[in-house]
């Protein structure tokens, strides 16, 4: 299982993730905010009070993304869509 081993809040909806199995990189949340436990994300200072948790990112509301979730946004890779899927083929 990987883990999320560092994170920072960039700003607005982008995070700097590095994950234990290497992957680093930034992912943008803003497509990926769906559902009402998400809506608080929407708000860049809420985005930036996550926590990291023993594998994965978490906000004060519980809101939280798999780890595997985040690796995909940072490869783009088919798995992480429909995440605003339109913007990310273009």
């Amino acid at each position: 299982m990987i883990r999320v081993t560092d994170a920072r809040h960039l700003s607005g909806s982008r995070i700097s993730i590095a994950l234990s199995d290497g992957t680093i990189g930034v992912v943008d949340l803003e497509g990926c905010l769906d559902g009402p436990i998400f809506e608080p994300l929407k708000d860049p200072l809420y985005l930036a009070a996550f926590e990291l948790t023993d594998h994965t990112l978490q906000w004060p509301n519980g809101a939280d993304f798999a780890p595997e979730y985040l690796r995909d946004l940072i490869t783009n890779t088919e798995s992480a869509y429909p995440c605003d899927a339109t913007e990310r083929r273009r």
